[in-house]
Protein backbone atom coordinates (compact mmCIF):
# COMPACT_ATOMS: atom_id res chain seq x y z
CA UNK A 1 0.00 0.00 0.00
CA UNK A 2 1.43 3.47 -0.96
CA UNK A 3 2.03 6.21 1.59
CA UNK A 4 0.94 9.68 1.21
CA UNK A 5 1.83 12.29 3.32
CA UNK A 6 -0.23 15.80 3.59
CA UNK A 7 1.55 19.48 4.99
CA UNK A 8 5.24 17.79 5.34
CA UNK A 9 7.42 19.48 7.26
CA UNK A 10 11.10 18.89 8.93
CA UNK A 11 9.76 17.21 11.76
CA UNK A 12 6.23 15.43 11.35
CA UNK A 13 3.50 15.82 8.40
CA UNK A 14 0.15 17.11 9.30
CA UNK A 15 -1.51 13.75 8.04
CA UNK A 16 -0.65 10.79 6.81
CA UNK A 17 -2.66 8.39 4.37
CA UNK A 18 -2.20 4.25 4.57
CA UNK A 19 -4.77 2.43 3.00
CA UNK A 20 -8.23 3.90 3.61
CA UNK A 21 -7.10 5.13 7.03
CA UNK A 22 -5.37 9.05 7.77
CA UNK A 23 -4.00 9.73 11.14
CA UNK A 24 -3.52 13.34 11.96
CA UNK A 25 -0.25 14.78 14.07
CA UNK A 26 -1.09 16.09 17.14
CA UNK A 27 -3.78 19.48 17.04
CA UNK A 28 -3.39 22.39 19.03
CA UNK A 29 -4.90 25.81 18.91
CA UNK A 30 -4.32 29.24 19.21
CA UNK A 31 -6.41 31.87 22.02
CA UNK A 32 -6.28 32.35 25.47
CA UNK A 33 -9.09 29.78 26.74
CA UNK A 34 -9.37 26.19 25.95
CA UNK A 35 -12.69 26.90 24.47
CA UNK A 36 -10.57 29.08 21.78
CA UNK A 37 -7.97 26.77 21.76
CA UNK A 38 -10.35 23.91 20.34
CA UNK A 39 -11.97 25.70 18.46
CA UNK A 40 -8.96 26.62 16.51
CA UNK A 41 -7.43 22.94 16.61
CA UNK A 42 -10.76 21.10 15.90
CA UNK A 43 -11.00 24.17 12.71
CA UNK A 44 -7.63 22.26 11.68
CA UNK A 45 -9.12 18.80 12.10
CA UNK A 46 -11.69 19.15 9.76
CA UNK A 47 -8.96 21.07 7.41
CA UNK A 48 -6.31 18.26 7.22
CA UNK A 49 -9.27 15.19 7.09
CA UNK A 50 -10.75 17.05 4.16
CA UNK A 51 -7.57 17.55 2.79
CA UNK A 52 -7.47 13.69 3.36
CA UNK A 53 -10.60 13.09 1.68
CA UNK A 54 -12.16 12.30 4.83
CA UNK A 55 -14.28 14.19 7.68
CA UNK A 56 -15.46 14.38 11.03
CA UNK A 57 -18.28 11.95 10.26
CA UNK A 58 -15.57 9.20 9.43
CA UNK A 59 -13.15 9.53 12.82
CA UNK A 60 -12.48 6.09 14.23
CA UNK A 61 -10.43 7.44 17.68
CA UNK A 62 -9.46 10.71 19.03
CA UNK A 63 -6.80 11.10 21.83
CA UNK A 64 -7.23 14.15 23.93
CA UNK A 65 -4.30 15.81 26.11
CA UNK A 66 -5.07 18.38 28.57
CA UNK A 67 -2.64 20.45 30.16
CA UNK A 68 -4.48 20.93 32.85
CA UNK A 69 -7.55 18.41 33.44
CA UNK A 70 -9.56 20.86 35.59
CA UNK A 71 -10.37 22.05 31.81
CA UNK A 72 -12.55 18.72 31.26
CA UNK A 73 -15.69 20.05 31.27
CA UNK A 74 -14.94 23.66 29.33
CA UNK A 75 -13.14 20.73 26.28
CA UNK A 76 -16.05 18.77 26.59
CA UNK A 77 -18.45 22.29 25.67
CA UNK A 78 -16.43 22.17 22.96
CA UNK A 79 -16.16 18.87 21.25
CA UNK A 80 -19.70 17.86 21.37
CA UNK A 81 -20.34 21.40 19.71
CA UNK A 82 -18.00 20.06 16.76
CA UNK A 83 -18.50 16.32 16.67
CA UNK A 84 -20.51 13.94 14.72
CA UNK A 85 -23.32 13.41 17.18
CA UNK A 86 -24.21 10.66 15.56
CA UNK A 87 -20.88 9.45 14.38
CA UNK A 88 -18.80 9.85 17.69
CA UNK A 89 -15.62 8.20 17.83
CA UNK A 90 -13.76 5.96 20.30
CA UNK A 91 -12.35 8.72 22.44
CA UNK A 92 -9.70 8.92 25.35
CA UNK A 93 -9.07 12.05 27.01
CA UNK A 94 -6.00 12.29 29.69
CA UNK A 95 -3.72 15.12 31.75
CA UNK A 96 -0.52 15.87 30.25
CA UNK A 97 2.67 18.13 29.78
CA UNK A 98 2.45 19.78 26.21
CA UNK A 99 4.59 21.13 24.17
CA UNK A 100 4.65 24.54 25.41
CA UNK A 101 3.32 26.61 27.96
CA UNK A 102 0.88 27.76 25.99
CA UNK A 103 -0.83 25.04 24.80
CA UNK A 104 -3.91 23.87 27.06
CA UNK A 105 -5.30 20.98 24.67
CA UNK A 106 -3.99 18.82 22.06
CA UNK A 107 -6.02 16.35 19.78
CA UNK A 108 -4.61 12.84 17.85
CA UNK A 109 -6.87 11.43 15.38
CA UNK A 110 -7.19 8.60 13.33
CA UNK A 111 -10.25 8.54 10.52
CA UNK A 112 -11.26 6.31 8.14
CA UNK A 113 -11.13 7.36 3.98
CA UNK A 114 -13.91 5.91 2.08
Amino acid sequence: MSIKRIDVGARMSGAVIHGNTVYLAGQVGEGASVTDQCKSALAEVDRLLAASGSSKSKILQTLIYLADIADFAEMNAAWEAWVDPANTPARATSEAKLAAPKYRVEFIVTAAID
